[in-house]
C-alpha cells in the first residue's frame, strides 16, 4: 500500500509499505481522509521532541471498515468511522483513575508510533467511533467524511470545556481560534455558554463566530482586559480557556478570569511563565490542565457536528491527494499562515 513517510526533518516522501491485517480485537480500515494539525507540522520540521524518524504521520482520520476481527455492538463492514489515536497502559495513576486520556505512557498515532497517512490501518475496536451518533434515532444523521475527519481535533477543545465544567449561561472566553480553540468555542456554545473568541486574526475570528462565538475580540487592536470587562459587567469571564501557549496569554488568563473562576490550559508555553501568585489565592481560582480527549468527548463532538452548524467548509483551507502530501508539507512549512486545516484525500480519483 502507499503511505507518506517522514524520513527526517523537512523530508516527506511517498513510499510503499506492507498492507496490515486485523489482529484479534481489531478492525482493518480503508483510510479515506486524514487531517493535518500543528503537531504534524512540527514533526515535519523536526521540532516535535516526541517523534523519531522515519515515521508515518496522521491521527485525524475518517475511514471505512473493511474487516472486523472480533465483536463490537455497533461496528460492521462498510461503516464509516473515526478513531481515538491514543493508547493507554491501564496501570499508571491516570488510567487507574479512569482518565486514560492523560496516560503517562500514551503513544499517539503519527508521533510515538506510525500513523494513518496510509491506504490502510489496523485499529483496536474500542478506539473506533461510528459516523452515526445513533442509527436508530430518526433525529440522528451520518457525518460526511470531512466532518468525520474533524471529530478528533475538535474533541481536544471539547475536553477542555469539560475540564472547565462549563455550564449554560456562563461566559467563556477562548484565547486562540486555531483548530483546537474552535473546538472549545463550538463545545462551549453547544452547552449553552456565552462564548467569546479572542485572536489577532480577523479571518479566524470570523470562523469562530460561525462556530458559535457570540462575541469576538481582536486583541491586537483593542485592550483585552477592558473588552472582557465590558462584556461581563466588569466581572470577567467565568471560564477562560487558553489555546495559544504563550507566556503573556498564560498570565492574561489568570488576570482576566472572574473571582472563583476557572482557567483551563490546552497548550503549554515553551518557556517559563512568571505569575502574580496572589491572584490564585485572592480569586480562589481553579487552574486546570487538559490533555487529549475521553470517549465521551468524541460522542459529544459527533452529536454537535450532526446539527450541521459547525463551519466545516470554512475550516478546511486545502484538500490534496496522497501523492501531493510531500509538496503540501513543504508549502505549509514555508508559509504556515496560508493554511488553517489541510486535509489529505485518499480516495482514488
Amino acid at each position: 500500500m502507499k503511505a507518506i513517510i517522514l524520513a527526517g526533518p523537512g523530508r516527506a516522501q511517498l513510499a510503499e509499505m506492507p498492507k496490515p491485517s486485523a489482529a484479534p480485537g481489531e478492525a482493518l480500515l480503508k483510510v479515506r481522509r486524514v487531517g493535518l494539525c500543528g503537531s504534524d507540522l512540527n514533526s515535519f520540521r523536526g521540532r516535535n521532541p516526541m517523534i523519531s524518524f522515519p515515521r508515518v504521520p496522521g491521527h485525524e482520520i475518517a475511514a471505512t471498515v473493511e474487516a472486523i476481527h472480533g465483536e463490537h455492538p455497533r461496528l460492521r463492514v462498510g461503516m464509516n468511522v473515526t478513531l481515538s489515536p491514543y493508547t493507554s497502559c491501564g496501570r499508571c495513576a491516570s488510567c487507574r483513575r479512569g482518565r486514560q486520556n492523560a496516560c503517562e505512557y500514551n503513544q499517539t498515532l503519527g508521533v510515538q508510533r506510525d500513523g494513518a497517512l496510509t491506504e490502510y490501518i489496523a485499529v483496536p475496536l474500542e478506539r473506533l467511533f461510528p459516523a452515526w451518533r445513533d442509527e436508530l434515532d430518526p433525529g440522528s444523521r451520518e457525518l460526511n467524511l470531512e466532518e468525520l475527519c474533524l471529530v478528533e481535533p475538535l474533541t481536544v477543545g471539547a475536553h477542555a470545556v469539560a475540564r472547565g465544567r462549563v455550564a449554560a449561561g456562563e461566559t467563556v472566553a477562548v484565547v486562540g481560534c486555531g483548530g483546537v480553540g474552535l473546538g472549545a468555542i463550538a463545545a462551549a456554545a453547544f452547552r449553552g455558554a456565552v462564548t467569546v473568541a479572542v485572536d489577532v486574526d480577523d479571518a479566524k475570528l470570523s470562523i469562530a463566530r460561525k462556530a458559535g462565538a457570540a462575541h469576538a475580540i481582536h486583541s491586537g487592536r483593542e485592550a483585552l482586559s477592558q473588552a472582557l470587562r465590558d462584556l461581563t459587567g466588569g466581572q470577567g469571564p467565568d471560564v477562560i480557556i487558553e489555546a495559544v501557549g504563550m507566556p503573556e496569554t498564560f498570565r492574561a488568563a489568570v488576570e482576566e478570569v472572574a473571582y472563583t473562576g476557572r482557567v483551563v490550559y490546552i497548550g503549554y508555553a515553551k518557556e517559563p511563565v512568571s505569575y502574580e501568585t496572589r491572584l490564585f489565592v485572592q480569586k480562589e481560582l481553579d487552574v486546570l490542565g487538559t490533555r487529549n480527549a475521553q470517549p465521551e468527548d468524541f460522542l459529544q463532538v459527533i452529536a454537535m457536528l450532526e446539527t450541521g452548524r459547525f463551519p466545516v467548509r470554512e475550516v478546511i483551507s486545502r484538500t490534496v491527494r496522497l501523492q501531493e502530501a510531500p509538496e503540501i508539507f513543504a508549502a505549509w512549512s514555508a508559509e504556515p499562515t496560508r493554511f488553517t486545516k489541510i486535509m489529505i484525500d485518499l480516495d482514488e480519483p
